[in-house]
């Protein structure tokens, strides 16, 4: 833990427990589990590995907080978060440290995500204001008709460790502000950015149950994932991760019919047509394929090319990727990071063995280094065959594929179950209409790499999800609608009748 601690302004971000009910606890149980820097190996700090048990006493301080935190008027749930935010804002540097340290990312990205994570506590507060309802022209004189939008109950957000703030508070600032309380399950690889979020938002004054943090190791997600799904008092999950861990967090979530958001994995096709601007596409390839060294669900996988600018685009990236510099996140000038796992960087290694066993040429990388690095890599002559066609890489590989026509484009680009993010560069206006509307994608970048934002929906097609994130449609998936009829009884003598 002192490792971690030295690195750190303020210490006591930092906290030896999970956050039940507005205090620091250990698991019940006693046990802990160890977090380490991806980037060398060595130990972090340990933080409790929570169970069933410790699930339990965590909904029920959510349901204990959902009772008044509802009751709340909404301007005082947006003054709440917008404390919160001028925390993390405040707390940028620690926030940035502690997340560089757990997940590897290099320090820029990190403070990157950390303005990213607050501008949902800042849009939220504000949003907070904006829940309304609907008066309905009714069908006789003798009633009326009309809806409201009342807070879902409690909700659990399981969140990923490839942006270890943003995605807390993607999904809790809405929760928080349509009136919920809610149980965080951050991944085990990054537990304490989510406890350094939970102490910042007990400083910025969130009531005791309304945001809870139950951490657990991998070994115990499968416990506390399917006690979080299976209690009928939590009403609504929010799933960001693997598709294949989405779908059996759904299944589980069946047997009390819980409103479900997933946000799943993509396999996002970057096409590059003749038309267009190539160094505004590679400037857009190296920000989305190599932010967090390509660890991210709506990274660019598949990078298409028109045939006639097809060895152009490749020499022009080739020479920027050449200029990547790969190190620990906190070493000044590092742009390349580490992979999170032994396993990440061993489906990279799977994928460049399989492109070259089957033809590809790899210019450039290509090889796994010591921990979990891996090189900044390029392969060309890709085809539909090869594994890093068909998967979603999480790693910094960049596999180039040719096309011919617009219609071979678009035919490659949908041919995959996932539908989260797409990306296009063309000069032709009428060409950016087409193939946005023909991408099966619920995001697409048009001349643009990074697509993220508080004030957009996040969300995907197909096996990518369901629901969205941010926007004005983000507080939507934290509301039920209420439909009521008011019967007004005889009408007053004298007055005329609604027609």
């Amino acid at each position: 833990m002192q490792r971690l601690l030295g690195r750190l302004r303020d210490g006591s971000l930092v906290q030896l427990g999970s956050y039940v009910g507005g205090t620091f606890a250990p698991a019940k149980s006693a046990r802990t589990f160890e977090v380490f820097d991806p980037a060398d190996g060595s130990v972090l700090g340990s933080v409790p590995d929570m169970g069933r048990e410790d699930v339990d006493a965590a909904v029920g301080a959510a349901e204990a907080a959902f009772r008044s935190w509802r009751e709340q008027p909404a301007k005082e749930r947006g003054a709440v978060l917008r404390r919160w935010y001028d925390l993390v804002m405040s707390n940028q540097e620690d926030l940035a440290t502690i997340m560089t340290s757990e997940c590897g990312k290099p320090l820029a990205e990190a403070r990157a995500e950390v303005a990213y994570a607050a501008s949902f506590l800042e849009f939220f507060a504000e949003e907070s204001r904006r829940v309304e309802g609907c008066v309905h022209t009714p069908p006789s004189s003798s009633k009326r008709i009309f809806t409201i939008k009342q807070a879902v109950g409690i909700s659990a957000l399981i969140t990923p460790w490839n942006f270890p703030a943003a995605m807390i508070t993607r999904k809790a600032a809405p929760a928080i502000a349509a009136g919920c309380s809610v149980v965080v399950k951050p991944a085990e690889a990054t537990p304490f950015t989510a406890i350094a979020l939970a102490e910042l938002s007990r400083r910025a004054g969130v009531p005791a149950g309304v945001y809870n943090v139950v951490t657990c190791s991998r070994a115990n997600a499968a416990e506390v994932g399917g006690a979080l799904c299976e209690d009928e008092r939590v009403k609504k999950l929010s799933f960001t991760g693997s598709t294949a861990v989405g779908k059996q967090l759904m299944a589980q979530c069946a047997g009390t019919v819980k409103r479900v958001s997933l946000e799943l994995g993509g396999n996002a096709p970057f096409i590059v047509f003749d038309d267009a601007d190539l160094d505004a596409a590679v400037d857009g390839l190296m920000a989305s394929k190599f932010r967090n060294a390509g660890q991210t669900c709506v990274c660019a996988n598949r990078i298409l090319v028109q045939e006639a600018v097809y060895e152009k685009m490749t020499k022009l990236v080739l020479e920027r990727v050449q200029k990547l510099k790969m190190g620990h996140g906190l070493e000044q000038g590092i742009t390349i990071g580490p992979l999170i796992s032994d396993a990440g960087a061993s489906k990279v290694e799977k994928q460049v063995e399989d492109a070259r066993a089957k033809g590809a040429k790899v210019i450039f990388g290509g090889k796994r280094k010591e921990h979990n690095f891996f090189e900044p890599t390029v392969i060309t002559d890709v085809d539909a065959s090869m594994m890093c066609v068909e998967q979603e890489t999480f790693g910094p590989l960049v596999p180039l594929m040719r096309f011919k026509t617009e219609e071979e484009a678009v035919r490659i680009a949908n041919n995959t179950k996932a539908g989260l993010a797409a990306y296009i560069y063309t000069r032709d206006l009428g060409r950016s209409w087409r193939v946005s509307e023909a991408l099966e994608y619920g995001m697409v970048g048009v001349n643009e790499g990074i697509i993220s934002s508080d004030i957009a929906p996040f969300g995907g097609m197909k096996e990518s999800g369901l629901g969205r994130e941010g926007s004005k449609f983000g507080i939507e998936e934290y509301l039920e609608m209420k439909y009521i009829c008011l019967g007004l009884g005889k009408p007053i003598d004298g007055l005329p009748s609604l027609p």
